[in-house]
């Protein structure tokens, strides 16, 4: 149920931060929009929509089998007998125990396996597009740090391919929203895009350290944690780059908050190099941080 002063009819849709929006007057489109629902849906969850779409399509030809009757080998009054035949015919499999004799049932067999032509066909489909979907697999640190970087203060985060592949032609867009107050004095979320250091990769294959310098042309130039926090800063990530194996466009997309922002830290190296000249990637210090004032005593992975 909607809060008190929140209309009826509201729809609540939650992010993936926490919090909530409730959207009121928004006219939903169910049907025409059920396929790019269906392949937004955990696996899961579309297994058991086809499963239940199958059930709901066999009890209603069961129905018609038990009312109408005329199948041989059913016996009287068995709505289970029925329910039998009816998914023998959808799945045409036909073990010729049962079979219809009257034309009653043989007019609902034949509608049944026209059914079962287009539910098969449909289901078929869902299947293969929800798994030939080509999706990126990559992880965003939990945190992200402002901390000098070349004498300058930095905005820093990672980002990591979780992936064997590489993604060929990365590129890594950050957007800062945040409230601010015109000078009509109208409250107003105003979006701003964050100049970074390097914003492509030819191939994307390991990690990324993603850096934002705060100077005077940064929106973020002079703000504090306690000035973020009044400003609702929001950071919204967008990668997108082409995927080497399907040959296919992948993107993904993350959000940081300002209570993820941590100042005075820094994140921990995550390459160190061996006395024979190899090197150490650990990818357990992926999200680690430390205070500024720690020490480094390893190679910096950047």
């Amino acid at each position: 149920m909607p809060p008190p002063n929140v209309p009826a009819g509201a729809r609540r849709v939650v992010q993936p931060q926490g919090y909530a929006f409730w959207i009121v007057g928004d006219e939903r489109a169910v049907l025409r929009d059920a396929y790019h629902n269906f392949l937004r849906m955990p696996w899961p969850l579309s297994i058991a929509q086809l499963a239940l779409a199958w059930f709901v399509v066999n009890v209603i030809f069961a129905t018609a089998y038990y009312l109408a009757g005329g199948v041989d080998g059913m016996r009287a009054g068995s709505f289970w007998d029925a329910l039998v035949f009816s998914v023998q015919t959808l799945g045409t499999i036909g073990y010729g125990v049962m079979n219809p004799k009257s034309g009653a049932a043989n007019t609902i067999m034949m509608i049944e396996s026209v059914t079962s032509v287009v539910v098969t066909a449909l289901a078929t489909g869902l299947v293969f597009s929800k798994f030939a979907r080509t999706t990126a697999r990559v992880a965003f640190s939990k945190v992200v740090v402002i901390t000098p970087h070349d004498g300058k203060p930095t905005l820093i985060f990672r980002v990591g391919n979780r992936r064997a592949n590489a993604i060929v032609d990365a590129h890594l867009r950050v957007i800062a929203g945040f409230t601010t107050r015109t000078a009509e004095g109208q409250t107003f979320y105003k979006l701003r895009d964050l100049e970074l250091v390097r914003d492509r990769q030819s191939g994307m294959r390991r990690g990324w350290t993603v850096m934002h310098v705060i100077d005077e042309r940064s929106p973020l130039h002079g703000l504090d944690a306690a000035a973020l926090a009044a400003a609702e800063l929001e950071l919204e990530v967008s990668l997108i780059g082409m995927d080497d194996v399907t040959m296919q466009t992948v993107h993904t997309i993350h959000t940081y908050l300002d209570t993820d922002i941590k100042f005075g830290h820094r994140f921990v190296d995550t390459m160190r190099a061996l006395p024979d000249g190899d090197y150490v990637i650990d990818l357990r210090q992926f999200d680690a941080i430390v205070p500024d004032d720690v020490p480094h005593d390893s190679v910096a992975a950047s």
